[in-house]
């Protein structure tokens, strides 16, 4: 059984068959999935979903490109979307100094305040990082964050800032770019990556792993994304859909028992 911790089913892509696509991920074997919230909107899109899939879990955040049009009280209306019933974490949330729809010092600012927030409520953040790891790795271990850390997800970065973030207490989740020809810097990072610190993802409909690459992506193919790491790691699919499932239930807080 396989966890799809960042998916984006509320998204316009899946607006005609959500049904269809949540068969075809139970098919294949995956259980839960997590749809993460990158505005308001998007974030209440998530929580109505999870109302009406048990599969489903929410998050609710405002994305780093999204912070300079949010509203001025986006921040509380955040920490009341997140009493939701089956949100199980804040974000996704971070730096992204790729595109310049936000300043720099406005995302810094946002993103202090998603782990503030998520501190405050004892829930894991879910972090997007592009172009910006010197300055996340320094936000992360600048100041001590308590509470229940987070997930680098759709990771991109070094095996330093890989070992940085777990230095700091935070999980490494592993999108369909893993599986990608020219990807060879990822799959050294899915072969270091502690056991205990790794999580899968699609990030749908986005990043549709080989050999679906540039089609929609969905939650059944973290199968191939599973598959390739495990590869990388020279263990197998089983092996690596049972600890990445238990990181997931441990980090969201769907189950309690401890696996490290």
């Amino acid at each position: 059984m396989l966890v799809d911790t960042h998916a984006h089913l509320m998204d316009p892509a899946f607006a005609d068959d959500v049904d269809m696509v949540l068969e075809r991920a139970a098919t294949a074997g995956v259980k839960s999935i997590v749809c993460v919230g990158y505005d308001l909107e998007s974030s209440q899109a998530a929580i109505r979903l999870a109302a009406t899939h048990s599969c489903i879990f929410a998050t609710v955040g405002v994305h780093p490109n999204y912070l300079g049009a949010a509203p001025p009280d986006w921040l509380s209306q955040l920490r009341e979307l997140a009493q939701a019933p089956r949100v199980v974490g804040v974000g996704e949330s971070g730096l992204d100094f790729y595109r310049e729809f936000t300043s720099p010092d406005l995302q810094r600012h946002g993103f202090r305040a998603h782990l503030d927030l998520a501190s405050d409520l004892d829930l894991p953040v879910v972090i997007h990082c592009r172009d910006a790891e010197a300055d996340l790795v320094g936000i992360l271990g600048g100041a001590p964050w308590p509470g229940r850390g987070g997930v680098l997800h759709c990771f991109s970065g070094t095996l330093g800032t890989m070992e940085a973030a777990i230095g700091a207490g935070y999980y490494i989740s592993l999108a369909g770019t893993v599986t990608f020809k020219s990807a060879g810097h990822l799959r050294s990072v899915a072969a270091a990556v502690p056991a205990s610190r790794l999580l899968l993802e699609t990030d749908c409909p986005y990043l549709s792993p080989m050999p679906y690459r540039g089609q929609r992506n969905e939650p059944s193919r973290v199968r191939l994304t599973a598959a390739c790491v495990a590869e990388a790691r020279s263990e197998s699919l089983d092996m690596v859909a049972e600890y990445t499932s238990a990181n997931a239930a441990r980090l969201f807080g769907w189950a309690t028992e401890a696996t490290e």
